[in-house]
């Protein structure tokens, strides 16, 4: 007993304390009990100070976000390929039916045909729409000039070579003067002379309306014969070192037989952003994929 009696002997100081504490206890349940205190937050968040702050943090995520996004430049829509039409948000099916019409050697010259082809909605139409580039030959048309005399195309027999005309004989074409007969001339001599019909197109300077004119009188009866390369083993420098083939075009190629690990058919190479059916003939003629 006199051990349980010791622990609840307390000195006058330790007494003090203990009534003290109970009086900040009593103190407290009073203030909880008799007072109620808002439980209503002081911060407004319909201060305009906040509102303005917020509306330039959602303004500059917003800049972020558009900034993210892959940048689009002028393009043609005839050369969309299968990755351009997925990030531009086509359909499989779109793609498909615009595949299929080019496929048909067939040309979308206007945002309503490939509106036609495509099915595509009006919706996006009008965001991608700006971006389509058509060449100038279908944008800007040439007005025909009646005054001048339209030839009709003669036989193949009734036309000259075109690796033995002379710029006297290329002139009598209109539209080639002096200078684009020489230029014809020059490019012949360098090519050491015409293989295909197809090599006119990439004289400096000829337009495609010249050069179907010039084509109505001359053709290729000489041709000269031509070692093909083996695109599936030729590297880009090799590529080009062809004439009428840009490095930027013969990376492009390269990388492309590169990825699907070689091809079999040259026509894939359509595929490829840029390249027209008259650059496809002209790789034809010095490429094989073996």
């Amino acid at each position: 007993m006199k051990k349980l009696r010791s622990h609840f002997a307390f000195s006058r100081s330790e007494q003090s304390g203990i009534l003290f504490f109970l009086a900040i206890i009593i103190t407290l349940l009073y203030f909880n009990y008799f007072f109620h205190f808002p439980n209503n937050s002081s911060f407004d968040i319909h201060n305009p100070e906040l509102l303005a702050l917020q509306k330039e943090v959602d303004s500059l995520r917003a800049l972020e976000i558009e900034a993210r996004k892959p940048k689009l430049y002028p393009f043609n829509p005839n050369y969309i390929t299968d990755f351009k039409a997925y990030t531009l948000g086509m359909s499989p099916n779109e793609f498909d039916k615009l595949k299929a019409f080019r496929e048909g050697g067939k040309w979308v010259n206007s945002v309503a045909d490939f509106q036609k082809v495509t099915g595509v909605s009006q919706v996006w139409l009008d965001s991608i729409s700006p971006f389509f580039k058509f060449p100038d030959w279908v944008t800007n048309p040439k007005p025909k000039n009646k005054s001048h005399y339209l030839s009709v195309e003669k036989s193949f027999a009734q036309k000259i070579d075109l690796n033995k005309a002379t710029p006297l004989q290329l002139q009598q074409v209109y539209g080639i003067g002096e200078t684009y007969s020489k230029r014809i001339v020059d490019y012949r001599d360098k090519l050491g002379g015409f293989t295909n019909d197809v090599q006119l197109y990439f004289v400096y300077g000829l337009d495609p309306a010249t050069v179907q004119k010039l084509l109505q009188e001359f053709t290729v009866k000489s041709p000269k014969e031509i070692k093909k390369m083996n695109i599936n083993s030729a590297s880009a420098s090799d590529i080009a070192t062809l004439p009428g083939i840009s490095f930027a075009l013969a990376k492009d190629i390269w990388q492309f037989v590169k990825v699907r690990n070689g091809i079999d058919d040259l026509q894939d190479l359509s595929k490829i952003e840029g390249m027209t059916p008259q650059k496809l003939q002209l790789i034809t003629l010095y490429l094989s994929a073996e």
